[in-house]
């Protein structure tokens, strides 16, 4: 799978298909108690390429068997009109936003990392399969696309890695501003 090429959203029809079977798998993933938000990546620094820097102010955990085929997925957006205390709001709402990725198949665990200097919001994803994590991203995109600003929606996927491996292998030497997903440091 390329991760350079076009990026495109997921048609409507099949984006809410796709967002209203992950609602119904949340509901089954809450009545089981398969859904964790555990607390020992909070307040972690994470540095990029690109120079920006952002925290981690929630994980979410997913029980189920390990990856066969794993990815980590790299969003971003930048939210419209929200500035000063719209960003802890955010944040604070953000945990209702549960039903819209939870549910999809092959997600293992997601933290979610505040807005950086420049207001960009990213999500860095563990998964179970590169076109399970695509179809995700396309189908948020339009999510997204309602509340942030035009253009400033992406994602990366890196096939072959979990969490673990990433956080393992820090490149801290190179900078590039086009590496907006390259994680460069961990504090």
């Amino acid at each position: 799978m390329k991760t350079d090429q076009i990026q495109v959203p997921l048609g409507i029809g099949s984006a809410c298909r796709a967002l209203a079977l992950c609602a119904v798998r949340v509901v089954v993933l809450l009545l089981t108690r398969r859904i964790h938000l555990p607390v020992e990546n909070r307040a972690r620094r994470l540095s990029f390429a690109d120079r920006t820097t952002a925290d981690v102010f929630r994980e979410t955990r997913i029980d189920r068997a390990a990856a066969t085929d794993p990815c980590v997925l790299v969003v971003k957006f930048r939210l419209r009109a929200v500035r000063g205390r719209g960003h802890a709001l955010f944040r604070w709402e953000s945990v209702l936003n549960t039903v819209l990725f939870a549910g999809f198949p092959g997600l293992i665990s997601k933290l979610w990392l505040a807005h950086d200097r420049n207001g960009v919001y990213r999500g860095l994803y563990e998964w179970d399969g590169p076109a399970a994590a695509e179809s995700y991203a396309r189908a948020l995109w339009r999510v997204l696309a309602v509340v942030s600003v035009p253009g400033s929606i992406g994602y990366h996927i890196q096939p072959g890695l979990r969490r673990a491996d990433l956080f393992d292998s820090v490149d801290a030497g190179r900078s590039d501003a086009t590496e907006w997903w390259r994680l460069t440091g961990i504090s």
